[in-house]
């Protein structure tokens, strides 16, 4: 039975009547509140910790494409999207969030976004037809998702030297175990989250 997305802490956006929001904080949709519903325990990434990660990868997101795994609320991904990103696709098997993203992109009347509704493990088995350039992957915490996923996504070709994978997890667990040729760019903590940006090398490295 496919695990639960998102459900092992609370959410972090202000709710009301079953509905939570979020306010992207930079680039060309700057300021605007976006609303998704409290489905699967969504959490997005708070403000403060896209800042940061966007400040890291503010030369690289123009142009980018991107993969933004457990979208949940899409955050992640639209904020790339507002930063100049070439294209990004939110992976997100709860039907509620994955029917929101597409509405929020109606919204934004940007063509720039696609919205797939799978289970990730499903998504990732398949070889990519592309690498990422930048992967965000906020996945479920305390469900050893890290350890199934990351073989997956350097083996089937999700990513490729010069990509950029971008990691929260738990701060009072170890770092997780990486293939060897991603290298640790950053990496910070924020309360029971660590985050870390990873520079993929070349698999000979």
């Amino acid at each position: 039975m496919p695990r639960k997305s998102r459900n092992a802490r609370p959410n972090r956006s202000t709710r009301s009547a079953g509905q939570g929001d979020v306010r992207i904080i930079g680039g060309d949709w700057r300021s605007r509140v976006l609303r998704f519903p409290d489905e699967g325990g969504v959490r997005p990434t708070p403000a403060r910790t896209r800042e940061t990660l966007f400040n890291w990868l503010q030369f690289l997101v123009p142009g980018s494409r991107c993969l933004d795994l457990f979208s949940g609320s899409g955050v992640l991904g639209l904020e790339a999207l507002s930063r100049g990103a070439d294209r990004v696709t939110f992976v997100e098997h709860t039907p509620a969030l994955a029917r929101n993203l597409r509405d929020n992109l109606r919204l934004l009347k940007t063509d720039r976004g696609d919205v797939v509704c799978e289970d990730v493990m499903a998504f990732l088995q398949r070889p990519a037809d592309a690498p990422a350039d930048i992967l965000f992957m906020d996945a479920p915490f305390r469900q050893g998702w890290l350890e199934e996923l990351l073989p997956l996504i350097a083996g089937n070709g999700w990513v490729a030297a010069g990509s950029r994978v971008y990691l929260e997890y738990e701060s009072d667990r170890q770092a997780p175990a990486v293939p060897g040729h991603w290298h640790l760019h950053r990496t910070k903590s924020a309360g029971q989250v660590t985050y870390a940006l990873y520079n993929v090398g070349a698999p000979s490295e």
